[in-house]
């Protein structure tokens, strides 16, 4: 597809000999004989490149130049005048253009500007999208926030990245605790070493150890030659461990010990092996409950959370959603025009968000997909109307108390009688993970029917 490019130039016969110039070229070419016209085919069409005349009659060329780039500053402008000056150039420079070329200028002088600004833009797009594919891969996409909480939280954690100190993330599911790690790995002095994740809840129980320490040859069934483990993978740089609360007792000791000792033994071996790495761990369970109640190891808790990071869920944020919502229009190349109406921004701020920033990151790539125009209204959000209510269902509070626990188990067992049995359906019901609603039922001994 040829590159376009929007002309726009009061001038008719000018305009016309540009046009056939710049065709002849293999340009395909939109024209505009007034700034107005002009900005309403650009806000309809963007273009690859802009070329526009300084006199335009209804509008200034520069003030035409400064709205484009308000718009969309990635689009290359090639500012032309009759009346150039030095002034003038260093005036059009300044607010974004290109380049800027003074009448009467040789057609191939006009070629070769078109040609060079595309392709600096084409090279911009380029690095863009490797970019996004690095962040997308690695997820090393940066933290996006307008709130003070999360600010002062974002403070903390790049003056943490600076030390060799083990770090425990909590917060709930889908807030971005592996986005954190990987932010505070990047500024941290190990940032040119490995950054080895491991969610410690979707290995299965026997497999776990040689997951992380490795294994040798004969270890076990099946083990037909060794392997390495996650934490001589991460050697030199950091390793984070996601759901650390669902380690088992017995796992937990054998962690404590590495992290103590600063060794490890492969599965099967007798042979230690020195470690150098940093630590970082992740939960969405309550650690100090999860002592009170033997779960959880007192001594490796304390182990882990010499500096406590706690990542506030969405709903405590809300003032974070447009920023957020940018970014994933961004993210999922969505068209430079689409936006989601006044209307929709409030619902989506009422809204309780169970699942977090990454259920906003869904929720944008359905609405885009699925929109009926450019403008995506509040009735195509697909957000449940009792989501985004503040109306509360309980009664009073009794005056000698009520048990939190009960409550909880009984909503649960509901949700699960509601749903047949199907736990996903009662966890979406109950606007919890199904993960965390697979632990409160363990927790309680429910069992579906």
């Amino acid at each position: 597809m040829n590159p376009q490019i929007l002309l726009i130039d009061d001038d008719d016969s000018l305009r016309r000999v540009t046009e056939y110039n710049l065709s002849s070229a293999g340009f395909s070419v939109r024209t505009a004989a007034s700034g107005r016209e002009g900005l309403s085919q650009f806000k309809r069409n963007q273009p690859d490149l802009v070329v526009t005349d300084v006199k335009l009659g209804d509008l200034n060329g520069l003030d035409l130049l400064a709205q484009i780039k308000a718009t969309a500053p990635e689009i290359p402008v090639i500012v032309i005048t009759a009346f150039g000056s030095i002034e003038m150039a260093v005036e059009a420079m300044r607010q974004g253009a290109f380049t800027f070329l003074t009448k009467p200028f040789d057609r191939e002088t006009l070629r070769l500007s078109c040609r060079k600004a595309i392709e600096l833009r084409e090279l911009s797009a380029r690095n863009q999208q490797l970019t996004e594919e690095i962040d997308r891969l690695t997820g090393t996409t940066s933290m996006i926030t307008a709130s003070s909480i999360m600010t002062e939280l974002l403070d903390v954690a790049i003056r943490a990245a600076a030390s060799e100190a083990t770090i425990l993330i909590s917060g709930e599911s889908g807030t971005g605790k592996e986005v954190l790690a990987r932010l505070i790995h990047r500024n941290s002095p190990r940032h040119q070493g490995p950054m080895v994740a491991i969610n410690c809840a979707a290995i299965p129980e026997s497999l776990i150890e040689s997951e992380l320490f490795g294994h040798v040859r004969g270890a076990f069934t099946g083990a037909q030659a060794g392997r390495k483990g996650r934490f001589q993978s991460a050697n030199g740089g950091t390793l984070f461990l996601d759901e650390i609360g669902e380690l088992k007792p017995e796992m937990q000791a054998k962690l404590l010990r590495a992290i103590q000792e600063r060794v490890i033994e492969a599965v099967g071996s007798d042979q230690q092996e020195t470690i150098d790495i940093r630590l970082i761990a992740a939960t969405n369970r309550d650690l100090q409950a999860a002592m009170v109640t033997g779960e959880f190891r007192e001594d490796l808790y304390y182990r882990l959370s010499v500096i406590p990071l706690h990542l506030p869920p969405l709903r405590e944020r809300r003032e974070d959603i447009p920023a957020l919502i940018s970014h994933f229009l961004k993210q999922i190349k969505a068209p430079a025009q689409v936006r989601f109406s006044d209307e929709a921004l409030v619902s989506l701020r009422e809204h309780s968000w169970p699942g977090n920033i990454r259920e906003l990151q869904n929720l944008v790539e359905r609405a885009v997909i699925l929109r009926r125009g450019e403008i995506i209204n509040s009735d195509e959000l697909g957000l449940c109307p009792s989501s985004s209510s503040s109306t509360s269902f309980l009664p009073e509070l009794p005056d000698n108390g009520i048990s939190l626990e009960q409550v909880e188990e009984e909503l649960i067992a509901k949700a699960l009688n509601k749903s047949q049995g199907n736990r996903s359906q009662a966890a979406r019901l109950l606007q919890i993970p199904r993960h965390v609603l697979i632990y409160r039922m363990e927790k309680y001994g429910i069992n579906p029917p």
